[in-house]
């Protein structure tokens, strides 16, 4: 039994194992996992040339339920082991295919420097940054209606807050969050950094070092999967004309309000 990776290409933490792995060319079945169960989102991604790729298909929900007792994504399969969180799970790959140092460094301060970022990311960035899908987004499409533009202008001040202390504290004058090569901490940034520009929320046009760090980051992953992995995100405006059922909007609505009190 090989290595499966159950992932919805709409999550973030998803985005990052997955260009992680097919960065360091680890083999993996991928498992596609649909956040809102039965294409409440519409769509499926496209099929790909590989067992690698994103396919179409039926959802590996059910699946994902059963790997992770935690019932979320990311999960890893690797035979009988299952692991859920993504930071484990990317600490994890990078130990067993033994990835280039430059991702984990085994350097001490170095690491130390990328699981510092990793701990601040979540409190700030990721804290905010998702907040824009939901509010330009998701949560109009299982409402019906628009939050008001306090909302987003809120976030987006936590965000420019979280980007500044971003640029100063941990990016300097530094190619990337750790020096001159990737890192763990690098690709969890960014992906989470993606979810406003989706949405049209451009946080990188008026920032140009954190524009040439972004772009830095697409030439070390390679384009072509940056682009691809990120390919559901861009598009999510789509989103706007799906039909949803009354009954799931119903049960959802209330929820998805209440995660921005």
């Amino acid at each position: 039994m090989g290595l499966e990776l159950y992932l919805d290409l709409l999550s973030q933490p998803c985005r990052s194992i997955y260009i992680f792995a097919r960065s360091n060319n680890i083999p993996f079945e991928f498992k596609h996992v649909e956040l809102f169960k039965d294409s409440v989102l519409g769509k499926k991604p496209a099929a790909g040339s590989g067992a690698e790729q994103p396919r179409a298909g039926s959802s590996d929900s059910e699946g994902a339920g059963k790997v992770s007792l935690l019932k979320k994504v990311p999960a890893l399969k690797d035979g009988d082991f299952t692991l859920a969180e993504c930071t484990a799970i990317l600490l994890y790959l990078s130990r067993k295919y033994n990835t280039p140092d430059h991702w984990y460094p085994s350097d001490i301060q170095k690491r130390a420097q990328v699981d510092e970022y990793l701990s601040w990311h979540h409190a700030n960035i990721r804290a905010n940054a998702p907040k824009t899908m939901w509010i330009k987004v998701l949560i109009p499409l299982f409402t019906g209606q628009p939050l008001p533009s306090e909302k987003l202008q809120e976030v987006m001040e936590g965000l420019s807050t979280s980007l500044k202390q971003f640029e100063e504290r941990f990016l300097q004058d530094k190619a990337f969050i750790i020096g001159s090569e990737i890192s763990l901490a690098d690709l969890v940034a960014i992906v989470e950094l993606m979810q406003p520009v989706g949405v049209g929320c451009d946080i990188f046009e008026d920032r140009p070092r954190l524009r040439e760090w972004r772009r830095r980051v697409e030439d070390a992953v390679g384009k072509e999967l940056f682009f691809q992995a990120h390919e559901m995100i861009l598009n999510i405006k789509e989103l706007s004309n799906i039909q949803i059922d009354p009954q799931l909007k119903e049960q959802l609505a209330p929820v998805l309000m209440k995660m921005l009190k």
